[in-house]
């Protein structure tokens, strides 16, 4: 099961060229995890205020196809690859209309406030899971 998440490319998000800065996609793919997270029910927010628990992304693993412009309709596809009690890996896919641009695979930890390793609690690795194929 997939999340998308669309978005527009402004002139903000490119260089001289007119072509999307590759670490704004980043920024895209992190949005689109956002809110990916809170489609499934899950409060970052009260996350962190009441466990004391914040996700954060261990690794990046990045892959630029083909470049994105100004003005472009973008959709960035989220897809959960596997979950474990301590570790998230999902897939993003960045595309416009069915031209893929940007691939990545994103391994996410859950750590305390205080830079601690954690576990993702059980009720959130339910609702993760759920989502996963």
């Amino acid at each position: 099961m997939s999340h998308n998440f669309e978005l527009r490319v402004y002139y903000e998000d490119t260089d001289l060229a007119g072509i999307v800065y590759y670490a704004n996609y980043l920024r895209f793919i992190e949005r689109a995890r956002s809110e990916w997270v809170r489609s499934l029910g899950v409060d970052q927010a009260a996350l962190k205020a009441e466990q004391n628990l914040v996700f954060v992304v261990r690794r990046v693993e990045a892959d630029y196809v083909s470049p994105a412009f100004y003005d472009d309709i973008l959709v960035v596809r989220t897809c959960p690859l596997k979950i474990t009690g301590a570790r998230l890996e999902v897939d993003q896919t960045v595309l416009r209309e069915e031209t893929v641009l940007f691939r990545s695979i994103i391994s996410i930890a859950m750590l305390t406030k205080e830079g601690k390793p954690g576990r993702f609690p059980a009720d959130i690795r339910t609702k993760l899971m759920s989502a996963a194929p």
